[in-house]
Parts: C-alpha cells; sequence; structure tokens
C-alpha cells in the first residue's frame, strides 16, 4: 500500500534550523525539521525567548556510533538571535572491529543574514578509545552578523583510563565574510589529532598522549561581529594582562594571597588575581589573537571541569553572551 504521506526530502542524519525575527520582537523558529540519529529539541517558551530562540543539539543513544553522518543546516534571518547547546558530552563511539577506520562525521554550514547573530556554546566531544571522528563547521557571516563559537574535545573517558587513545579526530572550523558580490575566508581552524603510533624508532616521533602533554581537554572559541565586539576585546584585554616571561610572579601562593590582600585594589583587578590564581592552580594555559577581525582564543586544561569554569568564568564576568542571547545559551559552561 503506497503511503498518503509525502516522501521525505532529507536523508538520515541531516537537519535543519531556521531562525526568524518576530514581528513583535524576540526570536522563534521557522522551521526545525531532522532525521536520525540527529535530534533536535527547542522549549516552547525559555525564559529568555526575547533575547534568542534556544536549540538543544542532541543525538539518540548520547552519542554517535561508526558510520553515523550528520548534517546540519542552520539559517537565521536578518536581526534574528539563535542560542544553540547539547545535554551533554557528545559521545563518538568506536566502530565495529571487522571495520575500524570506519568514520564519524558531523557537519554543521550556518548562513548568518544582516543584523543576526549565533551562539553555539556546547558541550565538549568526547571521542572513545579507537574511534575516528571527523568534524567540519562553516559559517558565512553578513558584514554585520555576530558568531560565539565555542568547539572542544576531550581525551576520553578517563575513569576508564582513556588518555586520548582514539585512532583519530579531525575538527575544521571556518568562517566567512558573505556580502552581495563576494566571499571571504576570515579563519580556517584546522585541528588534526592522530593517535597512529609513530614510526619507528619511536624516540623521533612522540605519541599523540605525549604531545598533549598531560591536557585533558583542548578547545577554541571563535567570536565576531558587533553583538561579541566588547566580548572579544575582554578576551584580548585580559590576555595582554597575563605575565610575561622576564614578570613571573615568584612569590608563594601564600604569599601572593597575603600581599594581595593588602594592596587597594579594584574589582577586576581582584577577580583578575584570583583567576590567575585558579590558572595556575588546575595548569589552565590560553591564548587569544586577533585573525582578520575574529578574535580566536585556545585553551587547554589537565581536567575537563577546570576548563569548563574557566570559560564559564570568562563568559559571566564580561557578561556579553548573557546579555544578548539570554543565560540559558551559558548552560553547558556552568
Amino acid at each position: 500500500m503506497e503511503s498518503p504521506f509525502p516522501k521525505s526530502s532529507s536523508a538520515p542524519g541531516e537537519g535543519r534550523v531556521v531562525a526568524k525575527l518576530q514581528p513583535e520582537g524576540g526570536s522563534a523558529l521557522e522551521a526545525l525539521a531532522y532525521q536520525y540519529p540527529l535530534k533536535l529539541i527547542s522549549p516552547s517558551r525559555p525564559a529568555d525567548s526575547t533575547k534568542s530562540v534556544l536549540v538543544f543539539l542532541l543525538s539518540y543513544g548520547g552519542g554517535l556510533v561508526g558510520g553515523d553522518s550528520v548534517s546540519l543546516a542552520v539559517d537565521v534571518r536578518p536581526g534574528a538571535r539563535l542560542s544553540m547547546v547539547t545535554q551533554g558530552h557528545t559521545k563518538v563511539f568506536a566502530p565495529a572491529t571487522n571495520t575500524p577506520n570506519l568514520v564519524t562525521r558531523q557537519t554543521m554550514r550556518a548562513h548568518l543574514a544582516p543584523a543576526a547573530a549565533l551562539c553555539l556554546l556546547p558541550d565538549p566531544v568526547q571521542p572513545f578509545a579507537a574511534s575516528v571522528y571527523e568534524q567540519t563547521q562553516v559559517f558565512r557571516l553578513a558584514p554585520d552578523a555576530s558568531l560565539c563559537l565555542l568547539d572542544w574535545v576531550t581525551q576520553g573517558r578517563s575513569a576508564r583510563g582513556e588518555d586520548w587513545s582514539f585512532a583519530r579526530w579531525t575538527g575544521r572550523n571556518e568562517v566567512w565574510a558573505v556580502s552581495e558580490n563576494n566571499e571571504r575566508l576570515l579563519v580556517r581552524d584546522a585541528v588534526i589529532l592522530d593517535g597512529a603510533q609513530p614510526p619507528s624508532p619511536p624516540h623521533m616521533m612522540p605519541t599523540l598522549r605525549e604531545s598533549m602533554h598531560a591536557m585533558g581537554v583542548v578547545g577554541t572559541l571563535i567570536l565576531r561581529g558587533p553583538l561579541v565586539k566588547a566580548l572579544a576585546d575582554f578576551f584580548l584585554a585580559e590576555f595582554a594582562a597575563l605575565p610575561r616571561l622576564g614578570s613571573r610572579d615568584f612569590r608563594s601562593d601564600s604569599d601572593a594571597r597575603r600581599d594581595a590582600a593588602d594592596e587597594p585594589v579594584s574589582d577586576l583587578e581582584k577577580w583578575r588575581r584570583a583567576r590567575l590564581l585558579t590558572e595556575r592552580t588546575t595548569r589552565l594555559l590560553w591564548s587569544a589573537a586577533n585573525v582578520r577581525g575574529c578574535v580566536v582564543v585556545k585553551f587547554g586544561a589537565p581536567a575537563v571541569e577546570a576548563g569548563r569554569l574557566w570559560v564559564g568564568a570568562m563568559l559571566a564576568r564580561e557578561g556579553s553572551v548573557a546579555r544578548v542571547f539570554g543565560d540559558h545559551a551559558l548552560m553547558c559552561v556552568r
């Protein structure tokens, strides 16, 4: 018997999100579609819906298995604001033993119209031992569109002894400036983590685990556009204020705390000193640079929670994400 319903025009793993600006203000979804193994959910009326519309990126079973392919198209209409989060780590399971090189893929292609804004602050990707994963995210921005993008990956299941034990992880983020008659590549940030054993002799090339220098999570934050310019400037200013070689503070932590308590300083300086102490204690490392109008922040930490708390503290201190997109955009970095 022939189905009375029209055939789907999408393939397995495909999804589409379209956000629009409502006549009375605020953002809403014009379209939300997905097929297994991708799943998309949007709360009916989140508390901060007047600031941005919220979409959860999910997968059935809590992760992706070998051979899964997810392709998501995101379109943010003029003036609309969209926040995208997850409900936990994106787990990448190992392929079956008879297909060890089977690749799991995720692709996102987003177009941001004039005055549109997208905030993508998900939980990190967690690739399991022996998994093979490729991720591509391409963002095309109108000249006055805004983007806040976080992309990070963990060492795997540390509780089970995994320490960068996956076969291969590849991630690429591209940001393009798009005008009526021109497209210009602003940033192409590519990371390749290859767990294949180095050729002999082994002392000539470190393994992936050795090259990560005890880091448990590494990530990239990319900021572009007028609505996140204050946040981008904040990261650049805080990075410029980091102690440099030749001006390192060699005092013990207890001496540094005592001296800091005795000096009259501003609230920002107090917060900065406390943050620097936390970064030193947790061995978190980071940098920030301006690349063709995009601010690219790189960070790494031995513990995933240390990285999460650092990102969340930086975003909360400056405040632009909560003001522009609402508190719900920050739920994965708290």
